[in-house]
């Protein structure tokens, strides 16, 4: 297997890259990074997604979803884009999809729908699902409860929980996507996944979001996925190279990937 890093989730395809993206990926490139996954968030996202993928198509990966947050009246029109793009193939995964109860809980109901609708698409597709969970962990376990059993696997992005939902989440089988905000001074992020194997963690930026200390409050890119792994390296009393061999074959197993 080739080494090197994967950010297993970014949204490179948004215009906050139009003006610099081939930059941006050669800088993750010359961090080491040889692979970049990146999840959809609706219907209005997937041009953008397709086009960034055919000009980078030797380091981006795509995923089709919806996001909770585009969770409206019109969702189940929305979920029939997404499937319909999962049936053409090439997708590597179901995301991004959750609850997200930390903006609006007016569509509640919907989300919870749509999450059970999208764990059946991946079950019927064979893919892995990126879950999104702010502010809803209840919700969003109580659903993945309902699939004990199924064979569904996948990831928490951008987890950010305590020591006791990071370890009932991985008690599930599912992993723990790990990105800027364990570098962050209070976010006790490092103290609630310290005593979870690594065999458990994948890496990822959610660029251009939650930036790594010290480009905090700055775009993201993924080249700064070499931040968190440093900083899983000091958690952890291991090696760079090492946090980077093992998360890498992690995320090569979950997504099923071929480098």
């Amino acid at each position: 297997m080739k080494s090197g890093l994967i950010d297993t989730h970014s949204h490179l395809y948004l215009e906050e890259f139009d003006d610099d993206r081939r930059e941006v990926v050669e800088r993750a490139k010359r961090a080491g990074i040889v692979k970049i996954l990146l999840p959809n968030i609706d219907a209005s996202t997937i041009a953008a997604l397709q086009k960034s993928v055919e000009e980078h198509s030797d380091i981006f990966l795509p995923m089709a979803g919806l996001h909770p947050t585009s969770v409206k009246e019109d969702y189940e029109s929305e979920l029939e884009i997404a499937e319909n793009e999962l049936r053409k193939g090439g997708y590597i995964a179901v995301g991004e999809i959750g609850i997200d109860l930390y903006w609006d809980k007016t569509f509640l109901k919907e989300q919870r729908q749509a999450l059970r609708s999208q764990f059946d698409m991946a079950l019927r597709f064979g893919l892995p699902v990126v879950i999104h969970m702010r502010d809803s962990y209840e919700e969003v376990i109580e659903i993945c409860r309902e699939y004990a059993g199924k064979g569904l696997r996948g990831v928490f992005h951008c987890f950010t929980g305590t020591a006791g939902q990071a370890e009932y989440i991985t008690s599930l089988g599912f992993y723990l996507g790990i990105g800027g905000v364990v570098t962050f001074k209070n976010s006790g992020l490092a103290g609630a996944i310290e005593n979870i194997d690594l065999e458990h963690i994948i890496l990822e930026t959610d660029a251009p979001y939650l930036a790594p200390v010290p480009y905090r409050g700055k775009r993201n890119e993924s080249a700064y996925i070499t931040l968190v792994a440093g900083k899983l390296a000091d958690i952890y009393n291991k090696p760079a190279e090492e946090i980077a061999k093992i998360t890498t074959r992690n995320a090569v197993n979950l997504f099923d990937l071929k480098l």
